[in-house]
């Protein structure tokens, strides 16, 4: 009779939804392509974000797949992150940067008194994306499209962006 119910969050409730990214082959626009060896690093961040939690050293931060997911700022209305393509290559030529920035508007909503909030992203009916090469004086960038599929990121079963390589 004085037992109350655990407030234990159930690790299949939607919380916050990350950004998902696909990479499409530019030549053959309806055909996935993997990345090679992709390290994501936020701004203000030193290390990039963990792909491969099992691996070791900067193989966790790589990614060679054709679909990412990366988190959003919540306390912010932009995200920026580096894409660095080939990242660790001997040959300093082959690596690319892209700094991608991701503009959006947040709402908070209550998911349960467990799991407390999440937030939801809407990109910006403006300037949504803003896509330069690094170094700024860079000519061409590595990633030549980016499309936004879904303005409305409340969860992680669709895809919300598409970048064209």
């Amino acid at each position: 009779s004085g037992c109350e119910k655990d407030d234990i969050c159930d690790a299949n409730t939607p919380t916050t939804p990350r950004l998902i990214i696909e990479f499409y082959d530019i030549s053959n626009p309806s055909v996935l392509k993997n990345v090679t060896n992709l390290k994501v690093i936020g701004e203000g961040m030193t290390e990039g974000i963990i792909f491969n939690p099992g691996a070791t050293g900067e193989n966790q931060y790589l990614t060679n797949g054709n679909k990412i997911a990366i988190p959003l700022k919540i306390d912010g209305d932009t995200t920026t992150y580096d894409f660095i393509l080939n990242s660790g290559n001997a040959n300093a030529a082959l690596i690319d940067t892209d700094k991608v920035t991701f503009n959006y508007s947040r709402e908070n909503v209550f998911v349960s008194r467990a799991c407390g909030f999440k937030t939801l992203f809407q990109f910006a009916s403006s300037n949504r994306i803003v896509h330069t090469p690094v170094p700024a004086s860079k000519l061409l960038t590595w990633m030549q499209y980016i499309s936004v599929e879904k303005s409305n990121i409340a969860n992680e079963n669709e895809t919300h962006i598409k970048v064209f390589f």
